[in-house]
């Protein structure tokens, strides 16, 4: 066991998330180790975004400008490729980020909380309303304009800061809630995907991108084989990676693709950790070769998908993210930017579709799902419960900031959006803790009125001389 599973081990030992249940196994700890990781990256998140707009508007603005510029040189070979820093966190870095999110998005679908349909229903349709509804919101708003091309922008949760901004909520709400919006985010996440590959990727050059079709092949047919040696997927995801931004299509969505590919399965599903090192234990002699293959079992009986999530969730979050903050949060804002920003419908239509079109895109799809009988109510929410969790998800940082730069041309409507991204982010995330208090609170008075009135009742059957009337 590693260090993590030791340290949580030991958390959970003496409660239910500890116990070896299967909802606490398969679900409940997992989710939990989400939050953790989740909650504690949007701090970080937060910190570099306020590092990159006080840099963006100090007296070293120019060493800013400067820092993204610098051009980044990878030779192997052959291959030149000639990268700034910006370019290079933006296709490259985050080439990982989305290969991590295309991992947690095949375990949803396989075994996760997508995989029961009436489950993922409420996730999957929410996901649909508030992806729909923000992007016809900034396309109304700036329809006959250049800019009309940024819908896409308004149409992404981002997960870090959403699900920071409701673990301060705590028990306030409902455990089934918080799974509810880490299924959202993903399934917006793969609409996110989709939205880039399709809508905003250069022209494509079909000759490299059938190179990096015929490699996934191989890749596909290696894990069919029951190949594992890492080292090999390595080198052919950073192949991939290299077709595909060759091809004009978004390299990011190498990762991804190399990420549904991950197995989700473990090659020893027959065997369990504790039976091999029982097996071990109670073995007579034993052989340095017996322990490390029993560690190799030990090792294949965790999923691929699962071990790769845990070794590199955490870089994901801590490193890559914050580092694309640093180098896409700092936008100026000057009086004479703010201005422009102001009267810009760039800014309006993101700030606008994220506040507004997430909120009534979540809350109205998910409500009539839930009122048409497709989907179920997450137990223990409330109606203000749920128009809660739909205003955070207007928080659209990450990924908004990233169509952001894939959107324009132009320095001006791409600070604009910024500035639209900020305000709206930050606008959802009050609006979100404000109404998820607000429901913590009616639902506690409603559980003291139940109470109240349960009592009454328990009085008048049990206190003496008191007559019921029972017409």
């Amino acid at each position: 066991m590693s260090s993590r599973g030791v340290e949580e081990h030991h958390r959970w030992s003496h409660t239910w998330l500890g116990t070896d249940r299967l909802f606490a196994r398969r679900l409940a700890r997992p989710v939990a180790r989400f939050l953790s990781i989740e909650a504690a990256s949007g701090l970080l998140l937060l910190a570099a975004t306020v590092i990159a707009l006080v840099w963006a508007n100090s007296p070293w603005r120019d060493s800013y400008a400067g820092f993204l510029d610098t051009e980044v040189s990878l030779v192997f070979g052959s291959v030149d490729l000639h990268l700034t820093v910006l370019t290079f966190v933006n296709d490259a870095l985050m080439a990982l980020f989305f290969f991590v999110v295309g991992v947690e998005i095949k375990r949803e679908l396989v075994k996760g909380e997508l995989r029961d349909r009436r489950a993922a229903a409420l996730p999957i349709i929410g996901a649909l309303g508030g992806m729909i509804v923000p992007a016809l919101v900034y396309f109304v708003i700036n329809a006959g304009t250049p800019e009309s091309h940024g819908w896409g922008i308004p149409m992404a949760t981002d997960i870090a800061f959403a699900v920071g901004i409701v673990s301060l909520s705590g028990k306030r709400v409902p455990a089934a809630l918080k799974v509810f919006l880490l299924s959202l985010a993903v399934a917006d996440d793969l609409g996110a995907i989709t939205v880039i590959a399709i809508f905003y990727s250069s022209s494509v050059s079909f000759l490299w991108l059938v190179a990096a079709l015929v490699l996934l092949v191989v890749v596909w047919v290696l894990r069919r084989r029951r190949v594992w040696f890492g080292p090999l997927y390595f080198v052919l995801g950073v192949v991939v990676w290299y077709c595909t931004y060759r091809s004009g299509v978004h390299p990011t969505v190498a990762g991804v693709a190399m990420g549904f590919l991950i197995p989700i399965q473990p090659l020893r599903p027959d065997l369990g950790a504790a039976e091999i090192a029982d097996r071990l234990e109670n073995q007579a002699e034993l052989t340095a070769a017996d322990v490390e293959n029993a560690a190799f079992l030990i090792r294949e009986s965790v999923p691929v998908g699962d071990r790769i999530v845990d070794r590199w969730l955490p870089w994901t979050s801590y490193v890559v993210i914050p580092i694309f903050a640093l180098c896409n949060a700092g936008v100026a804002l000057s009086g004479e930017a703010l201005s422009a920003a102001v009267g810009s419908r760039v800014t309006w239509g993101v700030a606008v579709g994220l506040v507004v079109g997430k909120t009534i895109g979540v809350f109205g799809a998910a409500s009539l799902a839930i009122a048409v009988g497709i989907a179920r109510r997450p137990r223990g929410a409330t109606t203000l419960h749920l128009l809660g969790i739909a205003m955070a998800a207007g928080i659209g940082f990450t990924v908004a900031l990233f169509v952001t730069s894939l959107a324009f041309d132009t320095v001006e409507a791409t600070d604009q959006a910024k500035v639209g991204v900020l305000a709206a982010s930050l606008v959802a995330a009050v609006l979100s803790t404000l109404m998820l208090r607000l429901a913590a609170a009616r639902a506690s008075d409603a559980e003291m009125e139940l109470e109240a009135m349960e009592n009454e009742v328990l009085f008048a059957e049990t206190a003496p001389g008191v007559v019921i009337d029972e017409r």
